[in-house]
């Protein structure tokens, strides 16, 4: 298989990341199959648990707020995982005619939609559990009815603004073997296309649109987080006296807090790890194209293992699943 170097020249400033003389390189062949096992494990993983809140839990029991945000976060996840890991996944293995202009336009879109609304939702989650933990006094008590009463208006309201936003970003993605790069000055390859820029407005459109509340949301996260931790100390200060402190400590809203601190660190870890990569591509010209593969890689990190950190911290939802299953296969042997 060749190609056309001359027009090519996004490709070949990614060192040649799909194909050197006509063979897949070994290097591809690893990022395959890390982006297939990524996106792999991690639809899996968000699937099952969306399943598990949309159907079986909203069936038994009344979801929980967190619950509904979690929901989200499953969708956000799997988009974001289908538009980036399967299009990386065919391109590393060098099958890059499948992708034209617009699927180009439209898996980017998708995937930019995603990463803003999984963004949005942990720090909903991270937000609404720290007003959740807050001592109970007047002023509180009318903010922590209202936050309950509002979860879904504002989830809904997060992936509306988003893809509006997205959608009026000028946005221009062509396939790796367009013509007409050589009139193109400004190429961001992103494995399987390049995003062009034919407007120099499009970086600042894009950073106050997109960059700038995606960096407001991530430290309205992380003053959640450290809230949460400080509501969590003063608490275990003030049951040290008493003897039933791990009664206490283990309280429902105290568990949830913990998984949710542990799940928002999780994020903000990969989220910063994957900013640092992406601008040290930037800097770095040399080492760009694996600069640029390491980063995408770390971008997957976060939906793929989010819903197995989500089991690790409830056991009692495999608990739950694995004990209807034994109910339903009871159920067909004695029927």
């Amino acid at each position: 298989m060749s190609y056309d170097t001359k027009t090519n020249n996004c490709y070949s400033n990614l060192n040649d990341i799909l194909i050197v003389n006509g063979k897949i390189t070994s290097k591809d062949l690893v990022i395959g199959i890390i982006f297939l096992s990524q996106t792999v494990i991690g639809v899996t993983g968000n699937f099952f648990l969306l399943y598990r809140y949309i159907f079986a839990f909203h069936n038994e029991r009344k979801l929980r707020p967190t619950d509904v945000i979690l929901k989200h976060l499953f969708v956000a996840n799997s988009l974001v995982l289908l538009s980036k890991g399967i299009p990386r996944t065919i391109a590393a293995f060098g099958l890059k005619q499948f992708f034209n202009d617009t699927v180009c336009r439209y898996l980017s879109y998708i995937e930019r939609v995603g990463r803003s609304v999984s963004i949005g939702t942990i720090c909903l989650l991270s937000v609404f559990q720290n007003i959740i933990i807050s001592p109970t006094n007047p002023c509180w008590k009318d903010v922590k009815d209202k936050a309950q009463e509002y979860i879904c208006f504002c989830t809904f309201l997060c992936w509306i603004l988003t893809m509006v936003v997205i959608s009026i970003i000028p946005l221009y993605a062509l396939h790796l073997n367009a013509e007409g790069y050589d009139n193109i000055t400004k190429k961001i390859n992103i494995g399987f296309c390049c995003v062009v820029d034919y407007r120099a407005l499009m970086g600042s459109i894009y950073i106050a649109l997109v960059v700038f509340p995606e960096v407001c949301f991530s430290l309205l996260i992380v003053w959640a987080s450290s809230s949460m931790i400080f509501i969590l100390h003063r608490h275990k200060q003030r049951v040290q006296h008493i003897r039933v402190t791990n009664a206490s400590l283990r309280s429902p809203e105290s568990r949830a807090t913990r998984s949710i601190l542990f799940l928002v660190s999780t994020f903000i870890s990969f989220y910063t790890l994957s900013s640092l990569l992406r601008i040290s591509a930037i800097i770095v010209s040399d080492l760009s194209s694996w600069l640029e593969s390491t980063d995408e890689v770390v971008a997957l990190c976060f939906p793929t293992t989010s819903p197995f950190l989500i089991l690790s911290q409830h056991s009692s939802i495999l608990m739950h699943c694995f004990s209807c299953r034994k109910k339903h296969i009871t159920t067909l042997i004695f029927t």
